[in-house]
């Protein structure tokens, strides 16, 4: 059997077609390819996608049929050892790499972010409840987020808030606006904290450009509230407990904490191979189970909220955005007067986009939000969607 025949002969089990006329039937432009996949499965297919090897009307229907069908798991191809030996033995979410996917992710170019996200910049889900889903309702997906969060720790005026992983201040802004809170942010992006500063203006907030692991109690006291929204999945299964320690350290006994992560429904001894070279790298999604273990004798789990499915309505937005503004970014320079963002970038972030869309679909993936308490709400907590 031919490289061909192989890759055509393990995709039918998913119902897909090679150069079939459905949606999610993938058109190969290059016969190299299939020695190209063969040989990594995710990277060969994610760098041929990049390169113009390939191309289907709706490759997020593709992802999402691989994963339901499971081919992820079944496919024997390419180099496996080193990637689980290297999860299992290393720490790739030290101190020392902490900064790794600020400078390769978050600081490619706030001009990018500025034209995909929504007009906060919030680069977590929106919460689409009550809202059509289109991609002109982003920005009310987002800012009905930001009050959930403020509502399920029951954010007052005066509170100060700790936000773990702040981006560029949008639940602090948006906080200190809407409930006259008081905000310190931290994060491992330098152009974050730069852009968040501008935009945050006289507001009540202060960005710092540090690692959890170096949070300390501020000078006034402890913080009323801890959120952290999108970083979770940077921080790696060796450094949970860790992060749990250091929220708990800083925050008042009678305060709340709010975790908002993307999650998965099993552990995985390796890091996706596409996304750690391309998009974030060093990271690794939580199971229920690792989170469930790294707050044991520190927090009460109050409250644990699954609305996964939002996030494919906002990726779907983020990729309408960028496809929008493409024609602006393609004319941007770098330093050495040549594009900042290259055709090949096009087709990666388009990539990165469809497929995190087809493992939401499939529910290989999860969004949680989830709030815990030092020492539990007396009289219980009340859910609040």
């Amino acid at each position: 059997m031919d490289y061909k025949q192989k890759v055509a002969a393990v995709l039918k089990e998913a119902d897909i077609e090679l150069n079939g006329s459905r949606p999610w039937d993938p058109q190969i432009q290059n016969d190299d390819f299939y020695a190209r996949v063969i040989a990594n499965p995710s990277l060969g297919l994610g760098e041929a996608y990049m390169d113009g090897w390939w191309d289907a009307e709706r490759v997020d229907l593709m992802i999402e049929k691989i994963l339901l069908a499971q081919l992820d798991k079944k496919i024997k191809w390419g180099p496996l050892i080193l990637p689980v030996l290297s999860a299992k033995l290393l720490n790739s979410q030290s101190r020392r790499k902490a900064f790794e996917v600020g400078e390769k992710h978050y600081d490619i170019g706030n001009d990018l972010f500025e034209r995909m996200l929504d007009r906060r910049m919030t680069y977590t889900c929106g919460y689409w409840k009550g809202l059509a889903r289109i991609p002109e309702n982003l920005d009310r997906a987002q800012e009905a987020k930001l009050d959930l969060v403020c509502r399920k720790i029951g954010l007052k005026a005066g509170d100060h808030v700790l936000d773990i992983g702040c981006g560029w201040g949008s639940f602090m802004i948006y906080a200190a606006e809407k409930y006259g809170a008081r905000c310190t942010g931290v994060s491992v992006s330098k152009e974050q904290v730069e852009l968040g500063r501008k935009r945050a203006g006289n507001l009540p907030i202060e960005f710092k450009l540090v690692d959890y692991r170096e949070l300390q109690v501020p000078a006034t006291g402890p913080y009323d509230h801890v959120i952290s929204l999108g970083m979770f999945e940077h921080v790696g299964p060796k450094n949970y407990r860790d992060y749990m320690a250091a929220a708990h350290r800083v925050m008042k006994e009678e305060g709340l904490f709010l975790l908002h992560t993307i999650g998965k429904n099993a552990p995985d001894a390796k890091k996706e191979p596409f996304m750690n070279k391309y998009i974030f790298p060093n990271a690794i999604m939580p199971t229920v189970a690792q989170i469930g273990k790294s707050v044991e004798g520190l927090f009460v789990m109050e409250d644990w909220h699954n609305f996964g499915f939002d996030y494919n309505t906002t990726l779907a937005a983020w990729r309408h955005n960028f496809n929008t503004h493409w024609s602006q970014l393609a004319e941007a320079r770098n330093s050495e007067g040549g594009p900042r963002y290259s055709e090949r970038f096009y087709r990666m972030w388009n990539y990165y986009l469809l497929i995190c869309m087809g493992a939401i679909a499939a529910r290989r993936l999860n969004l949680w939000q989830i709030v815990l308490s030092p020492k539990g709400v007396s009289g219980g907590y009340i859910s609040i969607r």
